[in-house]
C-alpha cells in the first residue's frame, strides 16, 4: 500500500494553521510582554514628578487630589480633576491657590 503524497492545497492548508497557530502565540507573547512593560513602568513613574522625577505629595482640597512635586513645586492633576478646578467658584479657587503660594 503506498503512500498518498498530500496535494499542494493540502500542503499550503497546513503551513497555514502552523503559522497561524504560532502567529497566536507570538501575539500572545508580545501581548503578555506589553502588559509587563506597562506596570513596570507604571512602578517605576507612580507618584513622580514628570519633570523633576522627584516625590510628588498629594494634597487633597475639596473633592480634588492635587498632587505637587516636593523637588520643584510643580502642580500636576490626573485626569477629570481640571475639570472640577475650573468649575470652582473664584473664591474657592482663590483659595486652592493659596495652598500653594510660597
Amino acid at each position: 500500500m503506498a503512500l498518498r503524497k498530500p496535494s499542494e492545497r493540502e500542503e499550503e492548508y497546513g503551513a497555514r494553521q502552523v503559522f497561524d497557530k504560532k502567529h497566536k502565540i507570538e501575539e500572545e507573547k508580545q501581548k503578555h510582554l506589553a502588559e509587563a512593560e506597562r506596570q513596570k513602568a507604571k512602578e517605576l513613574h507612580f507618584m513622580k514628578c514628570p519633570k523633576c522625577g522627584m516625590n510628588l505629595v498629594e494634597i487633597d482640597y475639596k473633592t480634588i487630589k492635587v498632587d505637587r512635586c516636593s523637588g520643584c513645586e510643580g502642580v500636576w492633576l490626573d485626569a477629570g480633576e481640571l475639570g472640577q478646578v475650573v468649575k470652582l467658584e473664584k473664591g474657592a479657587l482663590d483659595k486652592l491657590f493659596s495652598v500653594f503660594a510660597k
